[in-house]
């Protein structure tokens, strides 16, 4: 929902220093993998309850993956597989982060189950309307330059992102946070399904 708001205020800071990044000869891949690694750094600071730590790590891993693109755009064009490293890897830190937060505190294990099987709803829809769009050669660039189609929804990167954020600064309000997501990546999902049917009837 928020993806679209985001892009014209930060792609332009982002390419700056992702024109850097190139010429320094980093790789939008080794951008992406240095951005998972702050992920799991995440995840382990998470279950220790190190939550100042992971809440850092998190913008760190937010801050690669928007850099990424921007590399790969000043270097001529991303990759095929750059763009599938790119989605793989955010949706196990998406997944990884949540999981993390139930090891440290397995009191909250079931509502951590629910949030990760919402997730499931969005991946699923998100990554199967790209397929398709992809075989009907449909395009978009509303949230910015892509490897692939990106179709939107209530739940996007922005809203995933404010959420991690959230359980670290507030790690109390985990349950209703958990289930107030759960329920808008739901929606996200049917909002999804509604679309498909509507575009590939």
């Amino acid at each position: 929902m928020l993806d679209h708001v985001m892009r014209p205020l930060i792609d332009q800071p982002l390419d700056r220093i992702g024109g850097a990044l190139a010429r320094a000869g980093l790789s939008a891949n080794g951008v992406t993998l240095i951005g998972f690694a702050m992920g799991v750094g995440a995840m382990a600071a998470l279950a220790l309850q190190i939550y100042w730590a992971a809440l850092v790590l998190i913008g760190l891993n937010r801050l690669m993956d928007g850099l990424d693109g921007a590399v790969a755009r000043q270097s001529g064009g991303g990759s095929d597989y750059g763009g599938f490293l790119d989605i793989v890897l955010d949706f196990i830190v998406y997944a990884g982060v949540i999981f993390a937060f139930a090891v440290g505190r397995p009191e909250h294990a079931l509502v951590a189950a629910f949030l990760v099987f919402s997730y499931m709803g969005t991946a699923a829809s998100f990554l199967a309307y790209a397929i398709i769009a992809a075989k009907r050669e449909m395009t978009t660039d509303a949230r910015g330059r892509k490897s692939f189609y990106f179709l939107g929804g209530l739940a996007e990167g922005t809203e995933t992102a404010l959420v991690m954020a959230a359980i670290c600064i507030v790690p109390d309000w985990f349950p209703w946070i958990a289930i107030g997501y759960g329920v808008v990546c739901w929606l996200t999902t049917l909002g999804r399904i509604l679309a498909a049917r509507a575009a590939f009837r």
